[in-house]
């Protein structure tokens, strides 16, 4: 008798939604997580993991002592050079020494340096220098750079304050011999002044090929996509397989966090960007080696890991299936209706959820009611997300104003040094001035909006830069009403539009193009015009030129697209650009926006 209560209660206890799904889901939770936790954790995260620290450590530990057998040596090079009585002799001379004697020194030192460089591929320069004094290098016959002030280059001056000690620079482009400008990485060593001549401490420099560190790091690999870096004291990079990480605007590396570990081993990431990064620090140089390893590569190469996991997972599967088969009849129906009113919802009708009614007293029931509750919910909260989302967008709008071009402030920046390097000396106070007032106004962000005659001063500026760059492509004029100069206007507007215009109109033209910018009042309206000469557009580009397009980063990213969304979502739909192009002959791009803009700020 006890036993038949015992069954009828058990029974009992399925006629609970919630027990029944409690139990059947109980127990494939419990043993999907027992057996995938066990599996992953040991095979994958554990072995997967301590293996590849391992190897990795083993790699980087011997191509740390291949780098540090390789500094030294080339140590020992310029500390001979260093110590050497015709460097001594050569840089400190006493005053009325012959100068037969002294060139003599000169003589032995350079060829020493020239069976140094016939024998070393590796060495891209080799020299003595003094600050205004002695310039002794390669074959004696290179020309330096005429700006070339050693107080700036930290190799010199490392070497100067740290007697009878090596200094190692990081990654840097060459700048003492004139027209060369390669990669290189700078060992130096005083020659010390014992001779209390009154000149200024000599300094032996080795310029090693960035190619010659390249070579030692890439006979190791470190998986499919594992790769090595260094790192300077200061966490500089000097060296990495992709030379563009050089540039700290362009790293991707987390230097912080593999300077700041606390162990050999750092891992970052989640997911498919989850990395290892494996240190090894050399006393010898101070650099720190670093291997990187992709956790995603390790996983996929561990086929017995993999394995055991579908295994596992197919027979969870199965039992789950023959679990549901017992107990799918029971529940089917409700949930079916349930379901149904759900993909209702999902197409945008709400209104199913209170044509949904199940009487049902059980965790179906109280889960309908609760759904109806939730789908009231979340046509509030869609509804507040529109406005949240306008906001959004209207923040992110303005925060397509600070971008600024890298490609052409790099361009620029050259421009200004080939020019110095030319003596065009008015050429280079004119482009820096109209950098200086591009940089001003692009990198503020006090204000939305500026004035035209503002906006217009900052398109005069790069129209400038522009005109110095390329001398036989373009010329410009702008004439613009007074009247419109105190007119606000949204900010960055018109320099992308002159941008396009250079770019795809007038930079495929094979005579010199005339851009102009014309600016005056209309009908209680500002209107500006920029008009090219160039090449044009047919009627199918100029229907697609308001579509969405991908960001070019070799543009300033505000496309014709971003630049009509800024300006209709401040002032309004009745506003914004218009284009008129004719293949072959130009393109006349307008901007209107209204004089009186009350009404237009409240909107935005």
């Amino acid at each position: 008798m006890n036993e038949k209560n015992r069954e009828q209660k058990f029974l009992k206890g399925f006629k609970s939604i919630q027990s029944t799904i409690f139990v059947a889901t109980s127990v494939l939770v419990l043993c999907a997580v027992l057996v995938a936790t066990a599996v992953s954790v040991r095979y994958t995260n554990s072995t997967i993991y301590e293996n590849s620290a391992i190897y990795t450590q083993t790699i980087i530990r011997q191509l740390n002592q291949n780098i540090d057998s390789y500094i030294t040596y080339m140590d020992n090079i310029a500390s001979v050079i260093a110590k050497s009585q015709d460097a001594y002799q050569l840089l400190y001379q006493q005053i009325g020494e012959d100068e037969a004697v002294k060139e003599g020194h000169r003589k032995r030192l350079l060829e020493q340096f020239s069976t140094i460089l016939k024998g070393r591929d590796d060495i891209c320069n080799i020299g003595i220098v003094q600050k205004d004094g002695v310039m002794l290098i390669n074959s004696g016959y290179q020309a330096t750079n005429p700006d070339l002030d050693l107080s700036t280059q930290e190799w010199y001056t490392n070497a100067v304050d740290n007697y009878n000690q090596y200094c190692l620079s990081s990654s840097h482009v060459q700048h003492v011999i004139k027209g060369q400008r390669p990669w290189v990485i700078t060992l130096s060593r005083e020659v010390h002044n014992f001779y209390g001549t009154g000149n200024s401490d000599g300094v032996v420099f080795i310029d090693l090929n960035y190619s010659a560190i390249s070579e030692l790091c890439d006979q190791n690999s470190i998986g499919d996509k594992g790769y090595v870096f260094i790192l300077d004291q200061n966490g500089n990079i000097v060296y990495h397989p992709s030379q563009q990480q050089l540039y700290n605007e362009l790293q991707t590396e987390n230097i912080d966090i593999v300077m700041n570990a606390d162990s050999d081993t750092v891992v970052t990431g989640e997911g498919d960007e989850e990395k290892i990064y494996t240190l090894s620090h050399s006393e010898t140089t101070g650099w720190t080696i670093v291997g990187c390893m992709n956790m995603a590569e390790l996983l996929k190469g561990s086929k017995e890991a993999n394995n055991i996991y579908v295994m596992t997972a197919i027979v969870l599967v199965a039992i789950a299936m023959l679990i549901s088969s017992f107990i799918a009849r029971s529940i089917t129906l409700p949930i079916q209706k349930l379901r149904d009113s759900m993909e209702r919802v999902q197409e945008g009708d709400f209104k199913a959820a209170d044509d949904l009614l199940v009487p049902s007293q059980n965790e179906i029931g109280s889960l309908t009611t609760s759904f109806n509750v939730m789908t009231h919910k979340i046509e509030d909260l869609m509804a507040q997300n529109v406005h949240e989302q306008e906001l959004k967008r209207k923040s992110e709008l303005k925060a397509l104003q600070s971008q600024i071009n890298p490609h052409f402030l790099y361009n620029t920046l050259d421009s200004i040094i080939w020019m110095a390097e030319g003596k065009k000396y008015e050429d280079v106070v004119l482009m820096t001035a109209s950098l200086a007032r591009l940089l001003r106004q692009s990198i503020s962000n006090e204000d939305e909006t500026v004035l035209i005659g503002q906006e217009i001063q900052y398109v005069k500026s790069y129209l400038t830069i522009q005109k110095m760059r390329y001398k036989d492509k373009l010329e410009f004029e702008i004439n613009v009403d007074p009247s419109i100069n105190s007119v606000h206007i949204v900010k960055l507007v018109l320099q992308p539009i002159v941008e396009n215009a250079i770019y795809h109109g007038l930079k495929y033209k094979e005579s010199k193009g005339l851009l102009t910018v014309t600016g005056y009042q209309k009908d209680g309206d500002a209107v500006i015009e920029i008009t090219d000469d160039g090449v044009g557009m047919d009627e199918e580009t100029l229907g697609r030129i308001f579509e969405k397009h991908k960001v070019n980063y070799r543009s300033n990213g505000v496309g014709v697209y971003n630049v009509q969304r800024r300006l209709s979502m401040y002032y309004g739909k009745e506003y914004g650009l218009r284009y008129k192009s004719e293949k072959g002959k130009g393109t006349t791009v307008t901007v209107v926006i209204p004089i009186e803009q009350e009404e237009h700020h409240e909107k935005a």
